[in-house]
């Protein structure tokens, strides 16, 4: 297994234009937040102190189990920014104004038209489609960015 450091460098390699960049940080929370709301948006039929399971929960927890395996110290980062998903999807659910799945495929779209568009002007394909491990190391990859400018090892 390639270590984290190995991995955010592979990735950051496709991702070096200013404004590629600036999509991404813009355009991956998005679409981790849409992912996470289309998962929401599935039920399963378990009911946990008065909640009813989702399948964003279990996928959600599974790639915190990969993300420590990578980096303990950025898995907690990643941890808070999925909580705090997890928490928006339960307030635009309970609104009922949009149904979740809704606002979460708009949001998907939208993000990923941005995604493509940031990397027509880098002239790079996405590194995901080198492969697939890469569309979790995206949300890792900013949130190294962060743990640097705070001073925090990863």
């Amino acid at each position: 297994m390639r270590t984290i450091n190995k991995l955010l460098e592979e990735y950051g390699e496709n991702h070096q234009h200013k404004t590629n960049k600036m999509i991404h940080w813009i355009c991956v929370p998005l679409i981790v937040f849409s992912i996470i709301g289309l998962l929401y948006s599935i039920k399963l039929p378990v009911i946990i102190m008065t909640h009813q399971l989702n399948i964003a929960f279990v996928i959600t927890t599974l790639a915190m189990f990969y993300y420590i395996t990578l980096s303990f110290s950025l898995s907690i980062g990643l941890f808070v920014y999925v909580t705090i998903s997890l928490f928006i999807c339960h307030l635009v659910e309970k609104a009922g104004i949009i149904p979740l799945w809704l606002f979460a495929l708009i949001i998907f779209i939208g993000a990923w038209i941005g995604q493509f568009y940031g990397h027509k002007i880098e002239g790079k394909k996405p590194s995901f489609l080198k492969d697939i491990q890469f569309l979790l190391i995206g949300p890792a990859w900013l949130m190294s960015f962060i743990y640097k400018k705070t001073g925090i090892s990863f």
